[in-house]
């Protein structure tokens, strides 16, 4: 059975390591104070201990540990070709927390990094200020939860809240934050501000279950999506990646048919579509970390520096499920990714 909870993180970190110059932060000590059994451990800098040769990823992903850090340059980039931009020019991300509580298999960060301890700058005023500093000049679409699920971790650092809080102020500023978790209640608290979006990850109960280990289930995630909604928040919608997966048609033909039972296509701001990919240095670590995953040893075809499907395989999949979504929202509210 998945392990999955409101507050995963509680059991998950039994030591906390803290960049020398991080403690002095407030949200150092917000963090420190939510973990009080925790032992603290003061180190150099952070990337001695995250970057180092040697780790066993899957070993240190059942019991992962905390390293809280200062962010000193970095503060965003410009969005992966991979990534979906939705049609905006200034297609950002930031990345105030590196790695993921949840063990999704498929998951890329699997071949980004050496460690699966979880990063968290703390300097996330030094982040705002950086970014401040560019819409002053343009505006911006940034997402915030790639490299991590910032609303799982939100009841230890806010920081899906400060992300909200900061969006409130700049009103050319639009947030992506995609998720595959069921917290939404700082939400509850909030004003609704359309240019904040909630992206929902969606996938088959099956494939939740299988493949996505510590997740919100698909009906926990529908739920959340569903109340969103009623609040009057800005949601989106993304079956991606999908997976090549036994019964591919019938379980995504049942996923689309158990989302718009929930929710109705004008409900949605859109639906992003895309089949699983992964840049080609990063499936050899992938596939070094889950040897056993069916799915990662996929033959995989090589463009562009990009491993996805074979195109016709591609093209089939996407295929059958624009064909089921258009039952129910508009062609024009459908985002395909595809190269």
């Amino acid at each position: 059975m998945r392990k999955s909870g409101k507050n995963l993180w509680i059991d998950a970190f039994s030591r906390v390591y803290v960049e020398e110059g991080a403690e002095s932060f407030p949200l150092t000590a917000q963090i420190l104070r939510n973990l009080p059994k925790a032992a603290v451990i003061p180190v150099g800098r952070y990337g001695e201990l995250f970057s180092r040769k040697g780790q066993d990823f899957r070993l240190q992903k059942n019991a992962p540990q905390l390293i809280l850090a200062v962010k000193r340059e970095g503060f965003f980039f410009p969005g992966a070709k991979v990534c979906e931009n939705f049609g905006r020019a200034n297609f950002f991300y930031s990345s105030q927390i590196l790695n993921c509580l949840y063990d999704c298999a498929y998951c890329y960060l699997q071949g980004v990094y050496d460690s699966a301890n979880l990063v968290v700058f703390v300097n996330i005023e030094h982040t705002f200020r950086e970014i401040s500093t560019f819409l002053s000049r343009a505006p911006m679409y940034l997402c915030v939860s790639y490299d991590t699920d910032l609303l799982a971790l939100d009841r230890l650092t806010g920081l899906a809240e400060r992300w909200y809080e900061f969006a409130e102020t700049k009103s050319n500023l639009m947030i992506e934050l995609r998720t595959k978790c069921s917290n939404i209640g700082f939400l509850r608290r909030k004003d609704v501000n359309p240019n904040f979006v909630l992206a929902w990850t969606l996938s088959p109960e099956r494939v939740c279950g299988l493949y996505e280990r510590g997740s919100s289930s698909l009906k926990q995630r529908l739920a959340a999506l569903r109340e969103a909604v009623d609040l009057g928040y800005t949601v989106r919608i993304c079956l991606d990646p999908l997976l090549a997966v036994p019964d591919f048609e019938k379980l995504y033909g049942e996923l689309i048919e158990e989302i718009f039972s929930v929710v109705k296509g004008d409900e949605l701001l859109d639906v992003s579509v895309g089949t699983f990919r992964i840049s080609g240095e990063y499936l050899k670590r992938l596939r070094k970390n889950r040897p056993d995953c069916a799915l990662t040893r996929y033959p995989f075809t090589l463009r562009d520096g990009v491993y996805s499907y074979p195109p016709e395989k591609s093209a089939a999949m996407l295929g059958f499920v624009r064909g089921k979504l258009l039952h129910y929202v508009r062609e024009t509210q459908i985002y395909i990714t595809d190269f």
